[in-house]
């Protein structure tokens, strides 16, 4: 997963125009083991950059456009295909952790919660556990 990061590290996308959405927050955390893939919220220029060098595809199931780059292990996109998030406001309200801004562990869970796959309820689950994110977890 350390690869991932540097990866998108690499991309020197704008700061303030993505987030790392999805498990990644979980990752970084340690809450999760690594994975391997990462979900990019962007927007303006960061969106624009990653369509000029990755491939474009349009995913019918979600309503959404996504770009991909390092054989799909980096996925990009300006909206989520599941529930109903501000971009603006999860890319905004970001927080920086080792110098990559990742959406607030409470909008992750809203996620995982409204899709309710057997993973993401392991994942919530395994937040529950974490003693430090207790405060994260909605009612």
């Amino acid at each position: 997963m350390q690869e991932l990061f540097r990866e998108l590290r690499d991309l020197a996308l704008p700061c303030g125009d993505y987030a790392i959405f999805g498990s990644g927050p979980l990752i970084v955390r340690g809450i999760i083991a690594g994975s391997n893939d990462l979900d990019v919220i962007c927007r303006r220029s960061a969106w624009e950059r990653v369509q000029s060098i990755g491939e474009i595809e349009y995913l019918e199931e979600y309503g959404v456009t996504i770009v991909t780059l390092s054989d799909g292990r980096l996925t990009f996109g300006t909206a989520w295909g599941i529930g109903q998030f501000n971009v603006d406001a999860l890319i905004d309200d970001a927080e920086e952790i080792d110098g990559l801004p990742f959406v607030r562990l409470e909008h992750v869970i809203s996620y995982k919660m409204e899709r309710g796959s057997r993973k993401d309820l392991e994942h919530i689950e395994a937040i529950e556990k974490s003693s430090s994110n207790l405060a994260y977890i909605p009612n």
